[in-house]
């Protein structure tokens, strides 16, 4: 069987497409596995150990949707699977030439314009499940696929970044924090994350490592100036960095964010700040990780990029709560 993941972006929504590629790979031991993906996320995808072939779609234009089609047609796929539910994913899943195109219902589409390009739909049966996650492994039933358990296959690489920041502190052990998101309505406020860094290292004796992306180191020194010496600046991170660090890291605290989601991934225990994103949908899957959450209280901004509302959810959200609930997570892990 030849078998198509269309999962495009963003880079928290591909780690949660993750499982269902392992869901694959251990239904269909022989099966070659492809991934459709956006060229800026390939970086990921290259880490996921059950995938045999990543065909990007480097531009938002016509030459390169046709480079990406070209690439798919050399394999006669017998099943497209679009875990993305936009019309956008739809259009390349129908494009790749694949016998069956298979999407979510029409009632949990994202853009119900979509729905037209699939050969089949998953059965509405019993709602939808809260978690995406959980949401992409019920879209594998339509092929037989009834493997409901949560694994990510991320291959271990090695990391100047790991190495540099062990030097750095020795042995010890450290938390990461990650104060930068896409959206600037998910983005709690650096001087309360410098806290939480003064906060780990008086009262759980854990320095902080900063992390920061493109175009965001001003925000990780902000947090760093703000910490009483208590936190440092990451050094520059690719994702294979990222997944290193988190593999040794006691702590991450993040919003709701790309990063936030590979920490999850690589077993991290995590303490999430959410404002207009649900975590129920879009957060840490594990019962043991903590979220600090005004999505179903204050915020009336859900899934806005920026806030229209007088009073800013996240703003409410004090040092105090974020504090409580690092102890709470890390009472469960020791």
């Amino acid at each position: 069987m030849n078998i198509l993941i269309v999962r495009l972006g963003a880079l928290g929504d591909v780690v949660h497409a993750v499982p269902a590629a392992a869901a694959l790979r251990a239904a269909f031991p022989d099966a070659r596995i492809d991934w459709l993906v956006e060229a800026k996320h390939r970086r990921l995808v290259e880490l996921v150990t059950v995938v045999d072939r990543i065909v990007t779609v480097g531009r938002s234009s016509a030459a390169g949707w046709t480079e990406a089609v070209r690439q798919l047609r050399q394999v006669r796929y017998d099943v497209a699977l679009d875990l993305q539910g936009l019309l956008k994913s739809a259009v390349l899943a129908r494009a790749s030439g694949a016998a069956r195109v298979i999407g979510f219902s029409i009632w949990h589409l994202r853009e119900k314009t979509a729905r037209p390009f699939y050969s089949e739909a998953a059965r509405d049966d019993g709602g939808e499940p809260a978690h995406v996650i959980h949401k992409n492994l019920r879209l594998l039933r339509t092929i037989g696929v009834t493997d409901d358990r949560v694994a990510f296959p991320l291959a271990e690489a090695d990391s100047a970044a790991l190495g540099a920041v062990r030097s750095a502190i020795g042995d010890a052990r450290f938390a990461m924090i990650n104060p930068g998101a896409a959206w600037p309505n998910k983005q709690w406020p650096p001087d309360r994350f410098g806290e939480i860094a003064a906060f780990l290292r008086e009262v759980r004796g854990l320095p902080s490592i900063v992390l920061w992306g493109p175009g965001e180191d001003a925000l990780a020194r902000a947090v760093v100036d703000a910490s009483g010496g208590s936190a440092r600046v990451a050094p520059a991170t690719s994702i294979a960095d990222l997944l290193a660090l988190a593999r040794q890291a006691s702590l991450m605290v993040s919003g709701d964010t790309g990063p936030l989601h590979i920490a999850a991934a690589a077993g991290t225990p995590t303490v999430a700040i959410f404002g207009p994103t649900d975590p129920k949908r879009n957060g840490p899957w594990s019962d043991a990780d903590v979220v600090v959450s005004r999505y179903a209280t204050t915020c009336g901004c859900h899934y806005d990029r920026k806030c229209h509302q007088a009073a800013w959810c996240l703003g409410d959200v004090s040092v105090a709560e974020v504090t409580a609930a690092i102890q709470q997570r890390l009472s469960i892990h020791g």
